[in-house]
């Protein structure tokens, strides 16, 4: 039923099905639902097509409702703006960013509001006006370029609002309950950065229990993403789990035991209140309620079984909102765990019997980054293998790190300040980031910028699942499924290289008001740029993407001189300053 309501979703968000057909939908959903109360043999054995087909319909349905419409109220303009922030966002180099309500003249809309670093941290509490210019985010040039117009589009957002100075500001008497919460949050964020510790530590607490990177310094994010630790950062299965265990180890403690049923009860409304406190992320909204229905399960004295957890959760989100589906964070946080479901139980047949602690979390820690790792290549294209000896050797330690970071954060909002537990924290986290950023600078085990197109992934998630049934039982028969579906693969990845390096192609890329010219052919490209161009940033925001998706094995970058406006290629004229 999860299945047939996700493609539901994917459907309505290809065809974009109008007002009347949605209309034809609901009625045929409604009738299915009423059939199911009718007794008939016929019925009986069509039950699960017909459910299928009505979780088809409600995916259909609900995604119509949540599709944002978008008007033609304000582009380019200066205008004079109230706005309310709804969240923040990771910062850039120069402009805090931050979701926000804003109204301009008549009209209320939400939009992504930059305001410089130099500013005031503005808050919840507040009401604010500013001068302001307000501009509707462009889709990219290219479809290799990420589409920022769209992301935010399915946040219902469609316009970026830059605030310079001048910003007044007038309290609020009508917080939400919320947006209360989101106070407190932002006031222990805030408290957290008034702490005796390095800076890199503070962002690193502010991280790994409040989810808050909006202030990590870009290396930094950098070498969690090529030595596979980022999960570390993102509030995820582990973290929840351990708070869990750490709050129900404690009432278990101090408590009979005959209390334990309602221990548990306690331990689950705890973790949903620290899910409230730190917003509802995708990874977060997962592990809680498949925590809550796996105990369920045992309260109610029933075998838990994962898969309908699992599926009940990405249920209960997309219900909620079904634009969750497009978002990476959720599809990396469900296909990693199924990734580890599928696979997990079946690799570790094959290593030494795990008759210890130390030795079980390093096999489980094997086939877990194997897993993930998986669910990365499509989204980002790169694949480090780094990652599973960082993993073995961090992961172990991650239930005390974790521990330590919520009783540092604890100390911190309430104000408890000792100087022994800061400075042993911090020279702890301090060891963990140089190790991470060890472990990020071996090149020779990290692959970026590989090319895989949908189809090469729906084959190799085909070959994933045939792994399954042969590492539970090694015969001709599955050797032979597996084998045919990586030769296929092969055969379609290779299919692709060979017709992307067939083409010559010249694109002018608009960045940062000035332009970049490329020339591909076959499989090697140049991208000539400006002498004083920030040549990271054009690898990372346009060589990278276009080199995966145009599948280039040779990339040079050149220098235009700083006077040069046109560039004549092949009897064509390409302006560099427009």
């Amino acid at each position: 039923m999860s299945i047939c309501f996700i493609l539901g979703i994917f459907f309505q968000d290809k065809m974009l099905l109008d007002k009347t057909i949605i209309y034809i939908v609901s009625a045929s959903c409604l009738s299915i639902f009423l059939l199911c109360f009718l007794n008939s043999y016929f019925l009986h054995k069509t039950r699960a097509i017909l459910l299928g087909l009505m979780f088809f319909g409600a995916g259909i349905i609900l995604h119509f409702f949540n599709t944002f419409s978008s008007g033609n109220r304000y582009d380019n303009q200066n205008v004079t703006v109230f706005f309310k922030i709804s969240k923040k966002l990771n910062s850039t180099e120069k402009n805090k960013k931050y979701e926000a309500v804003i109204r301009a003249g008549k009209e209320n809309f939400n939009a992504v509001v930059y305001i410089p670093k130099t500013n005031k941290e503005i808050d919840f509490e507040h009401y604010y006006k500013a001068d302001a210019y307000l501009s509707k985010t462009k889709s990219p040039q290219y479809s290799f370029q990420f589409d920022y117009a769209r992301y935010l589009k399915r946040k219902n957002i469609e316009y970026q609002c830059y605030i310079s100075s001048n910003i007044s500001s007038a309290k609020r008497n009508d917080l939400s309950l919320n947006e209360r919460i989101q106070q407190r949050r932002l006031e222990t964020l805030q408290k957290i950065d008034q702490a005796e510790m390095f800076p890199s530590t503070r962002e690193f607490l502010k991280g790994i229990i409040l989810a808050d990177r909006t202030e990590m310094d870009s290396e930094t994010v950098e070498d969690f993403n090529r030595s596979g630790m980022v999960h570390l950062l993102a509030i995820s299965g582990t973290h929840i789990v351990v708070i869990f265990g750490m709050f129900y180890f404690l009432l278990m403690r101090f408590s009979p035991l005959r209390f334990r049923k309602y221990a548990v009860i306690s331990s689950i409304v705890f973790i949903w209140l620290f899910a409230v406190f730190i917003g509802f992320g995708n990874s977060v909204m997962r592990a809680c309620i498949m925590l809550t229905v796996y105990f369920v399960y045992v309260l109610l004295q029933r075998k838990p079984d994962m898969l309908h957890s699992l599926s009940l959760s990405a249920m209960i989100i997309l219900v909620i909102d079904t634009q969750h589906l497009f978002d990476i964070g959720f599809q990396l946080s469900f296909l990693a765990v199924l990734g580890i479901f599928w696979l997990n139980q079946p690799l570790l047949k094959y290593f030494p019997q795990q008759n210890g602690y130390l030795k079980k979390i390093i096999c489980n820690t094997i086939t877990i980054s194997f897993s993930a790792q998986l669910a990365i290549l499509y989204y980002f294209h790169q694949f480090s293998l780094v990652s599973v000896p960082a993993n073995i050797l961090i992961v172990p330690f991650s239930e005390i790190l974790i521990v330590f970071s919520f009783l540092m954060t604890v100390l911190i909002g309430l104000k408890i300040d000792f100087m022994w537990i800061n400075f042993l924290y911090d020279g702890s986290i301090r060891i963990l980031l140089s190790l991470i950023h060890w472990f990020s600078e071996r090149d020779m085990l990290f692959y970026s910028n590989i090319a895989m197109s949908i189809a090469e992934a729906i084959f190799l998630s085909i070959v994933v699942y045939m792994l399954r049934p042969l590492l539970l039982k090694i015969n001709f028969k599955n050797l032979t499924r597996v084998a045919a579906m990586v030769l296929v693969f092969f055969i379609i990845r290779t299919a692709f290289s060979i017709f992307e390096n067939q083409k010559e192609e010249i694109l002018l890329h608009d960045f940062n008001k000035t332009n970049v010219l490329s020339v591909k052919k076959g499989s090697k490209a140049c991208f000539w740029i400006a002498e004083r161009s920030d040549k990271k940033k054009i690898l990372r925001f346009i060589a990278g993407p276009y080199c995966s998706s145009r599948r280039i094995r040779t990339l040079e970058i050149k220098t235009f001189p700083e006077t040069a406006e046109k560039v004549v290629y092949n009897g064509k004229i390409y302006d560099l300053k427009k």
